[in-house]
C-alpha cells in the first residue's frame, strides 16, 4: 500500500513524540511492504510564530488531501495569554472544524503490568476496557460566545448547541461500537438541568430503538465521573458531548497509570482515496512544557494513535495489531518512562522506550 501521511508535530514534547512515532511507522512499512509518504506542517503555536495564525492555509489544504493526518500536540507558556486574539488551540478546533472530524474515540485499556502506576486501588481496575466517544464539532466549544462589558460590568458567556442531527450521528456510531464488543452503552448528559442535554438524552433514546441487543445506560455527567472512581470496569462504550467528553477523557486516562499512554482517533463522514474514513490521529495529552525538550516523554499515546491511524484510515488491521502488541511486549519488559516508573524504579527517555518498541515489530 501507498498513503499519504500529513504530519503535524505542533509544539512542546509533541515534536519528540512524533518523532518516536514515525520511527515505528518506518520500521512498519519495512516489515510489511508499505509506502508511506509523510509531509510536515506547522499547526498551534509554532504556526503563529511563523505566520501569525494557528492554522495555515498550507497546512488545512494538504490535511484535506491526505489519507490521514497525525499530531503532536499544541499549546505551550509563550501563547498562553487568554486575551490573545490568536491562541494554539485555535488551529486544532479549526482542523477538525475544517475536516469535519465529528466524532473522537479515545479507547481506555489498562496494562496488567501498569496496574500500580495507577493511582486506584487494584481491586477497582480488574477488566477496565472501555471506549470513549466524544463529540467534536458541535456544543460549547463552538456556540456561539463572547465579552462585553455592561453598567460598568464584565460580562462573558459561551452557548452549548446541538441539533437534533449532530446528536443522532454520534450516538449511532457509538451504538455500532458498542455492538461490537460488550454491547453497553453509557450516554452522559446532563439533562436533569440543561435543555440542550435533554434533547441529548431524547434523541439517544430514539436511536437506541434500533440497538435492541445493546443495553443503554444514561448517566448525569457528575454522576459519571465518580463511577470512572469507584466501577470503571463497568463501563464498554461511552457517548459524551464535545466537554463533558474533554473532561471525562482526561480522567479515564488516569486508570491507564499516565495520560502519555492514551491514543485517540477523530473521524468524520470524507472518505479518504483508499475508502476509507480520513481521520486526525493524536495522544489525548498537551504539550507539556515543564518536560519539552528533555527528552523524557512518554510516546506510547502518539504510537497507539499511529495504530489508529493504520486501522481507520487504511484498514491496515494487521499492521495495527503489530503495533498495539509491541507496546505491550515492552510494557511487560518493564521498560518505562518517568510518568510510569514507581517510586524509586528506574525509568527510560522517550528514545529508548521507543527503540524497547522497536523491538517487538
Amino acid at each position: 500500500m501507498q498513503a499519504n501521511i500529513v504530519v503535524l508535530p505542533g509544539d512542546g514534547i509533541g515534536v519528540e513524540v512524533v518523532t518516536a512515532a514515525l520511527a515505528v511507522l518506518e520500521a512498519i512499512g519495512r516489515k510489511f511492504g508499505h509506502e508511506f509518504d509523510t509531509e510536515e506542517y506547522l499547526i498551534g503555536g509554532c504556526a503563529i510564530d511563523a505566520h501569525g495564525t494557528a492554522l495555515p492555509d498550507e497546512t488545512r489544504q494538504a490535511c484535506l488531501s491526505a489519507d490521514a493526518v497525525l499530531l503532536g500536540a499544541v499549546g505551550g507558556p509563550k501563547w498562553d495569554d487568554p486575551n490573545a486574539p490568536v491562541r494554539p488551540e485555535q488551529g486544532l478546533l479549526a482542523i477538525r472544524k475544517a475536516m469535519g472530524l465529528y466524532a473522537n474515540l479515545r479507547p481506555v485499556k489498562l496494562h496488567p503490568d501498569l496496574i500500580d502506576a495507577s493511582p486506584l486501588r487494584p481491586e477497582r481496575l480488574a477488566g477496565v476496557d472501555l471506549l470513549v466517544i466524544r463529540e467534536l464539532t458541535g456544543g460549547l466549544y463552538f456556540g456561539e460566545g463572547g465579552r462585553w462589558v455592561e453598567n460598568g460590568e464584565e460580562w462573558g458567556k459561551n452557548t452549548m448547541i446541538y441539533s437534533a442531527g449532530e446528536i443522532r450521528r454520534i450516538a449511532k456510531l457509538a451504538f455500532d461500537a458498542a455492538r461490537g464488543r460488550r454491547k453497553k452503552l453509557a450516554s452522559i448528559d446532563k439533562a436533569n438541568v440543561l435543555d440542550v442535554m435533554r434533547l441529548w438524552r431524547k434523541t439517544v433514546a430514539e436511536v437506541a430503538e434500533d440497538y435492541p441487543d445493546v443495553e443503554l445506560e444514561n448517566v448525569l455527567v457528575d454522576a459519571a465521573t465518580m463511577h470512572l472512581l469507584s466501577r470503571p470496569a463497568s463501563f464498554d462504550v461511552m457517548v459524551a458531548g464535545n466537554m463533558f467528553g474533554d473532561i471525562i477523557t482526561d480522567e479515564a486516562s488516569m486508570l491507564s497509570g499516565s495520560m502519555g499512554n492514551l491514543p485517540s482517533a477523530s473521524l468524520g463522514q470524507h472518505l479518504n482515496r483508499h475508502g476509507k474514513p480520513q481521520g486526525l490521529y493524536e495522544p489525548i495529552h498537551g504539550s507539556a512544557p515543564d518536560i519539552a525538550g528533555r527528552g523524557i516523554a512518554n510516546p506510547i499515546g502518539t504510537i497507539l494513535s499511529l495504530a489508529l491511524l493504520l486501522r481507520h484510515s487504511l484498514g491496515l488491521e494487521l499492521e495495527a495489531t503489530a503495533i498495539e502488541n509491541a507496546v505491550d511486549q515492552a510494557l511487560s519488559d518493564g521498560v518505562r518512562t518517568a510518568d510510569l516508573a514507581s517510586d524509586g524504579k528506574k525509568s527510560v527517555n522517550t528514545q529508548q522506550m521507543t527503540a524497547a518498541i522497536l523491538v517487538h515489530i
